[in-house]
């Protein structure tokens, strides 16, 4: 009798409205190709990330993941896309921060932070100052000496107001009383190609993709909390004195409103996937460490740092271009 009770009591709780549903979409998800949303060009660190964990996701859904590329705006044509999107687990998108909170600051953007639910961040990748081998600048003192010396003609190059690049760059002019004329590129190859076209200055990039390129490329500095492992010959900021700190957080998001049965799937295979050896290989091959973090305590803190970005927004209106 104990055992019949039990079973009609987990039969009416399964029948309660909403609970059957949600369970049944989640059984059947994905019921097409999942599309993970890249905002920046292919081949950048970005769309290589989302192209690596593709098909360590795939295993773990029991459906195939597609990477679609939907660059512009520093990441925000793609954000504003996943926000719109049909919230069934079926179109998730690629992050950046500081973009994903700094985008929506700086302007009157398309999307906002709670427009999304977040998966899992992968991944942290500081921010550098690189420029050609063979520059004049042979550090970082030279660079900003001429920025000093030639106020706005210095060329610094980013993939968009608001990333993380750029805010390199809003720190590093405060810190330092300069000018510099920001340069903007749709992606990490753009600004390589730049870079060694002598068509700009200096860049902002992320220490993965410069190192894979170092033969060619001279990293002045990096704005990681300590040196990078991968690059223990590149100085961080706050060794030379400029209290600056930047880095690209990468992670994986879905729409709003996502059933919390297909959320919670989409969270256990990326923390699943994280400790997959193939992804640390893969990470590690492109001089970027892997960092997890669950999507609702990497939600809580971004929800902590939004004003911080407020106020620095605030503070450095003539660096918003």
């Amino acid at each position: 009798m104990t055992t019949r009770r039990t079973l009609l009591t987990a039969a009416a709780g399964l029948a309660a409205p909403g609970i059957a549903p949600a369970l049944a979409q989640a059984n059947r998800w994905p019921e097409k190709p999942v599309e993970i949303v890249v905002g920046f060009v292919p081949g950048g660190a970005t769309d290589l990330d989302a192209r690596a964990v593709a098909p360590m996701l795939e295993r773990r859904i029991g459906g195939s993941v597609v990477v679609v590329n939907r660059p512009g705006a520093g990441g925000e044509v793609a954000l504003a896309s996943v926000a719109r999107a049909r919230p069934d687990g079926h179109v998730l998108g690629t992050t950046n921060m500081p973009g994903l909170l700094t985008i929506p600051i700086e302007r009157t953007a398309q999307f906002k932070l709670d427009d999304f639910a977040g998966i899992a961040n992968m991944v942290t990748d500081p921010t550098a100052i690189t420029v050609h081998e063979d520059s004049p600048y042979r550090s970082l003192a030279d660079l900003i000496a001429a920025a000093r010396a030639r106020p706005e003609t210095i060329t610094y190059a980013s993939p968009g107001v608001g990333t993380d690049d750029h805010l390199q760059l809003v720190l590093l002019q405060a810190a330092t009383g300069t000018r510099w004329v920001h340069v903007v590129f749709q992606g990490d190859p753009q600004l390589m190609t730049a870079v060694l076209g002598r068509q700009v200055d200096s860049m902002g990039l992320n220490l993965g993709p410069v190192s894979a390129n170092r033969d060619k490329l001279r990293t002045l500095a990096m704005a990681g909390a300590a040196r990078s492992p991968f690059r223990p010959d590149v100085p961080t900021l706050k060794e030379l004195g400029f209290d600056v700190e930047m880095a690209s957080e990468r992670g994986l998001v879905a729409p709003a409103g996502v059933p919390p049965a297909v959320l919670a799937k989409l969270r256990e295979a990326m923390a699943d996937v994280v400790q997959d050896p193939a992804f640390v290989a893969a990470f590690r091959a492109r001089f970027t460490e892997p960092r997890f973090e669950g999507g609702e305590a990497w939600f809580t803190r971004l929800r902590g740092l939004q004003e911080g970005y407020r106020t620095l927004w605030q503070r450095t209106p003539w660096s918003q271009r």
